[in-house]
């Protein structure tokens, strides 16, 4: 879990998400203005809740039929998502996401920051360069071109502590009661509210937070 702001706040949103979700990319632009614009009370933790675990078995043919149909739909539910269909005949599709949120931690036990831009770095590989998160080679190239430190990069994604931080992320999305991915939770001195999302427009999260 990724704090974005450590001072001292009265309410806390938590942003659950998954590197290689597709719903998650669409609605980049609009956190991005979500973020820009939160009232000066909240804080935002992100929380990586993980599609897919690891594995090395190809993707089935059904499986990228539907998710290449999803990637469809949010090119007309979003206007201006940009997805690069190559992917799929330049990669060896998996359905495995973990890599790519370790991927995140790791990046984000170097510096901070690091851990949004290699998000970008991810969700810009896979959707626009056809450039396959599910793999450490293109993970460990990501690094590389973050200025990251490669050979501590390679360490920590398969460390055993980077794992537990990951295990303890998919512990506060099911605490926070998320089933699906990208989801906004609220939580004040009431407790949890769960945030309806807009995939076009901030304003339609930001007046529920005002």
């Amino acid at each position: 879990m990724q704090n974005l702001d450590a001072s001292t706040k009265t309410a806390t949103l938590y942003y659950v998400y998954d590197p290689m979700c597709s719903w998650c990319y669409a609605f980049r632009p609009t956190w991005q203005q979500v973020q820009q614009q939160l009232p000066k009370h909240i804080q935002i933790q992100t929380v990586l809740g993980g599609l897919a675990p690891d594995t090395d078995e190809p993707m089935p043919l059904a499986t990228q039929q539907m998710v290449q149909a999803n990637w469809q739909k949010i090119i007309q539910a979003v206007p201006g998502t940009v997805f690069n269909f190559d992917f799929w005949t330049n990669c060896q599709p998996r359905r495995s996401t973990y890599p790519a949120c370790r991927a995140v931690l790791a990046a984000e036990a170097q510096r901070f920051a690091a851990s949004t831009r290699m998000l970008e770095a991810i969700q810009n590989a896979y959707y626009r360069q056809a450039r396959n998160p599910s793999d450490l080679r293109t993970l460990t190239q990501l690094a590389a071109e973050l200025s990251l430190d490669v050979q501590r990069f390679e360490l920590d994604i398969q460390s055993t502590e980077i794992q537990e931080q990951l295990e303890q992320d998919f512990v506060w999305a099911d605490q926070l009661g998320v089933t699906s991915f990208p989801s906004l939770v609220l939580r004040h001195d009431q407790g949890l509210i769960r945030i309806q999302h807009s995939y076009t427009d901030a304003q339609v999260i930001l007046k529920q937070l005002a």
